[in-house]
C-alpha cells in the first residue's frame, strides 16, 4: 500500500498495491485479497459503531469488486483502457476490424455444422488460440507500447471470445446429454 491513507475511491492497483499494468502475478493478487479481506472483515468490527460496521462492509465490498477485476485479464485490460482515457463502450461500439469479423462467422458456422464432440474441441482449440494471442497483444499495447486505445480493439475481440466460449460450453452440453462420453471441453478456470 502507499504511504498515504487509502480511500474508497482509489484505483484496484492502489489499493492492492500492485503496479498499474496488464500483467499481474495471481498468486500475489490472491495472497493481497485474502490479506485485505482480512484487515476490513466486518465481524471484525462487530463490537463496534453502527457506522464502522458500515464502513467495513463497504471496503469489503470494494475489495472484492477489486479482486474481481484484476484476477480477470478481460476485465483488467478493460479497466486499464478506461483508467487510460480509453473506454471499451461496448455497449455503443461495436467495431471490430473485418479480418476478426470473418473469424468470427466461420467460428459460428464451424459450430452451427459441428456434428460431435471432437469437432467443437477442435474449434475451442482454435479459439482458445486466439484467445492467448490476443491477450498477448493486449499486455503489448497496455504494458510495452501503452496504447490504451489500441488495446480496446483487443479487449473488444477478447469480449466476443468470451460470449462465443459460452456458446461452446453450451453445445458440448447438448452433444454430452446426448452421449455418456467423458466430458471436454475448457477447464473451469478458463470460465471464470
Amino acid at each position: 500500500m502507499s504511504e498515504a491513507p487509502l480511500t474508497l475511491s482509489a484505483n484496484d492497483f492502489e489499493l492492492f498495491g500492485v503496479p498499474r499494468r496488464f500483467a499481474q502475478d495471481r498468486a500475489a493478487l490472491d495472497g493481497r485479497w485474502k490479506q485485505l479481506q482480512r484487515e476490513a472483515h466486518p465481524d471484525k468490527f462487530a463490537a463496534q459503531s453502527a457506522a464502522s460496521q458500515r464502513l467495513a462492509m463497504q471496503w469489503s465490498v470494494r475489495i472484492n469488486e477489486a479482486y474481481q477485476r484484476l484476477k480477470d485479464p478481460l476485465k483488467r485490460a478493460a479497466y486499464l483502457c478506461e483508467l487510460a482515457g480509453a473506454p471499451i463502450n461496448a455497449n455503443d461500439n461495436t467495431a471490430m476490424p473485418a479480418a476478426f469479423l470473418m473469424q468470427q462467422m466461420a467460428w459460428r458456422e464451424s459450430l452451427e455444422e459441428a456434428q460431435g464432440e471432437a469437432q467443437v474441441q477442435s474449434l475451442l482449440d482454435e479459439v482458445m488460440g486466439s484467445r492467448t494471442d490476443l491477450l498477448a497483444r493486449c499486455e503489448a499495447s497496455l504494458d510495452g507500447s501503452h496504447d490504451a486505445a489500441r488495446a480496446v480493439g483487443h479487449v473488444r475481440s477478447l469480449m466476443f471470445i468470451e460470449r462465443f466460449c459460452a456458446d461452446i460450453d453450451a453445445r458440448f452440453e447438448t452433444l454430452q446429454s446426448h452421449s455418456v462420453a467423458p466430458a471436454v471441453g475448457r477447464p473451469a478456470a478458463e470460465r471464470d
